[in-house]
């Protein structure tokens, strides 16, 4: 079992940076893919980013390319989500999620634990 939780979120203004934390404890939480998800109301759950647990590649969503980095702190965890250049768009709630390994090798699929998410609203 693994227990994810974010936080770092808030209300920012259009242009400005937030940076989100995830933190995992129990039972072999350091041996996990991290991945970040965003949903917003009514819409269907976007991948955001991900980072792996062997080497730290890293991959993102087409949407936050440029603007968004995810890292994993050393010692490898908490993991965090450095977001610049916000905009009204990026509004939702962000959640992260843990996978024992991607399904197909596929960054954004094999998730199995996640967290309750934390609220990014960004004004324009």
């Amino acid at each position: 079992q693994v227990q994810l939780v974010e936080s770092g979120g808030g209300l920012v203004q259009a242009g400005d940076s937030l940076r989100l934390s995830c933190a995992a404890s129990g039972r072999f939480s350091t041996s996990y893919n991290i991945g970040w998800f965003r949903q917003a109301p009514g819409n269907e759950r976007e991948f955001v980013a991900a980072i792996t647990k062997t080497n730290d590649a890293t991959y993102y969503g087409d949407s936050v390319k440029g603007r968004f980095t995810i890292s994993r702190d050393n010692p490898k965890n908490p993991v965090t989500l450095q977001m610049h250049n916000l905009q009204p768009g990026d509004t939702a709630i962000y959640y992260c999620a843990a996978a024992w390994q991607f399904a197909d090798s596929n960054p954004a699929s094999g998730y199995d634990y996640w967290g309750q998410g934390t609220q990014v609203t960004v004004s324009s």
